[in-house]
């Protein structure tokens, strides 16, 4: 059997799927993979199944002087951890695992922008407290979500759950930005031709870009500085498509009315200066965590392995 390594902890049904055509070995750790033991399961291993922050850059493969490893099956949609280039050139195949994660990240969304909009986390810090006297007519005043104008910035398989969700459930109008033209949003919605139009547009923008070089910070100051005072911004994407510094400045300022982040750009660091503020929602990166969908998520990797070995395509290459 082919030796394959899964880099953390996995639901059992996915690990027993795995072990029925492998040999698996699960690294106990939740932590990201040590660069220096990711270049020696390259030597020691077939296949490796990684995940978020795990180091596959063009160094740590450069590292590794005989490349044993001919795959590596990511465990999910996001796979900027992994240099493709670097990992083609040494002989390895990349998959992810996209579709699996879809509605459960839509779902995040929509919970961040929900308790943003309608100080739901304040609200819940000032009840824990015991600070709560009862309810009053002014109390916790936030945005009515329904009927407003969201602008989704990305509009793939992930954009098209939000805006659903957002038209459907919300009767909110969608607007939304796209390097390339989307024949079928799902829903009514209008795509704009620049970004900083749908910042101004909008009451609420919801960030679902991947991460590569060309979507780094692509929201900055100036998309920032379009939004209008009350826009509430919501990442749900990775961190560092945020300018995080840009973000706290606008917030410090009132330029903005809020934000929602489920991602960050230097995590698990959040800075301090986000965590002080009542205007902010932060979660601990949540957008798959869901049992039924992280074993969805893990099935779908089994099924890019099995191919491979079958020599069949794959069903979820990126390179």
């Amino acid at each position: 059997m082919q030796k394959l390594l899964v880099t953390r902890p996995l639901p059992d049904a996915v690990i027993e799927a795995l072990s029925s055509e492998f040999e698996t070995t699960v690294r106990p750790e939740t932590s990201p993979m040590p660069a220096e033991d990711m270049t020696t399961a390259l030597q020691d291993y077939d296949a490796l199944l990684p995940t978020l922050r795990d180091p596959l850059s063009a160094e740590v493969i450069a590292a590794a002087e005989d490349i044993r490893c001919k795959i590596l099956a990511n465990f999910g949609v996001g796979y900027n951890h992994i240099d493709v280039a670097a990992a083609e050139a040494a002989g390895m195949l990349v998959t992810n695992t996209p579709g699996a994660v879809t509605d459960a990240t839509a779902d995040i969304a929509m919970t961040l922008m929900l308790m943003t909009c309608r100080r739901a986390g304040e609200g819940e810090r000032v009840v824990r407290a015991g600070n709560w006297d009862g309810w009053h007519p002014t109390q916790f005043l936030g945005m009515h979500m329904t009927g407003k104008t969201v602008g989704i910035v990305g509009m793939g398989r992930i954009g098209k759950a939000i805006a659903k969700r957002a038209a459907l459930g919300f009767d909110m109008k969608v607007v939304f930005f796209n390097r390339s033209p989307v024949a079928d949003p799902g829903v009514p919605a209008t795509q704009l031709e620049t970004l900083e139009s749908v910042c101004s547009a909008s009451d609420i923008v919801v960030v679902a870009v991947p991460a590569t070089p060309e979507t780094h910070h692509i929201i900055n100051a100036a998309a920032l500085a379009a939004m209008q005072e009350h826009t509430i911004l919501v990442n749900i994407a990775r961190g560092d498509v945020v300018d995080e510094t840009a973000l706290i400045e606008a917030l410090e300022a009132g330029k903005i009315g809020g934000a929602g982040l489920d991602v960050y750009e230097f995590e698990p660091e959040v800075p301090k200066a986000l965590m002080a503020m009542e205007n902010v929602t932060l979660f601990p990166h949540l957008g798959t965590a869901a049992l039924e969908v992280r074993v969805d998520m893990g099935l779908m990797a089994a099924a890019n392995l099995n191919a491979w070995i079958a020599g069949e395509e794959l069903p979820n290459r990126v390179s």
